[in-house]
């Protein structure tokens, strides 16, 4: 692996669609410790879900991914139903381990 694979970053992703009240931040938080990522899923009043990942950066590509899979039906296994993903990259501030669901 590479350097830049290996560059600790920070993810912010902001989910839209049917993405709260249905196991999303739960499904999230799975996913990001499968990873090994810490961060958090925070349910917005606007309706959508802020997840924020820091780790290495391959492991909060793959996160993305899995957040905005656009695969016809969606991603196998997670809830709700995703209609976008806008995100942003930035310096780690580290976080705690672990993932919470908020």
């Amino acid at each position: 692996m590479g350097d830049a694979e290996q560059e600790t970053v920070r993810l912010t992703a902001w989910v839209r669609g049917r993405v709260q009240g249905v196991g999303f931040r739960w499904w999230v938080r799975s996913r990001a410790l499968e990873l090994g990522l810490a961060g958090s899923a925070t349910n917005l009043s606007d309706g959508r879900v802020e997840v924020v990942a820091e780790g290495p950066r391959e492991r909060c590509e793959r996160l993305l991914e899995l957040l905005d899979g656009d695969a016809p039906g969606g991603v196998p296994g997670r809830p709700g139903k995703v209609t976008g993903v806008a995100q942003r990259w930035s310096e780690p501030r580290g976080e705690a381990a672990g993932f919470l669901e908020r």
